[in-house]
């Protein structure tokens, strides 16, 4: 089956916790994907995005931060940077950003189309979160 991972907006730290039980789905706008790991995909779609070096990101201290984690690890709530969230926000071409995306190694194989359709899903959340005052996160589950 593979490992989950489910982006969504959230108005605090708190509430995207409360949601370890069965995930956000439901709960709050979710955009649900499978290998798109919250630091080193969404790290290396950020430097994409924004031009913020890798290394910076990965030292963010809302990159892939776990908020809580049940079953020994196999379920989390993790954080995702803001930056990750302005640079969706704010991104245009994601057609183009799709195509250098899936020639990061971890991607090896993806259909840039379909990482396109994920990154027009990925703003639409962004640019609520924004809208809205909300930060983006991660419910993960292997």
């Amino acid at each position: 089956m593979g490992v989950m991972y489910d982006y969504f907006a959230a108005p605090s730290d708190e509430l995207a916790a409360a949601t370890i039980d069965g995930g956000p789905v439901g709960l709050f706008r979710t955009v649900e994907t499978k290998a798109l790991d919250p630091v080193v995909v969404m790290g290396q779609l950020e430097e994409l995005l924004t031009g913020r070096p890798y290394d910076d990101i990965t030292d963010d201290p809302r990159c892939g931060h776990a908020l809580v984690l049940e079953e020994d690890g196999e379920v989390l709530v993790l954080t995702v940077t803001d930056g990750v969230r302005d640079g969706l926000s704010e991104a245009s071409g994601l057609d183009e950003i799709a195509v250098a995306w899936a020639r990061i190694e971890e991607l090896e194989g993806a259909d840039p189309l379909v990482l396109a359709g994920v990154l027009h899903e990925l703003k639409a959340l962004a640019v609520e979160a924004v809208k809205n005052g909300e930060r983006l996160y991660c419910w993960v589950c292997v």
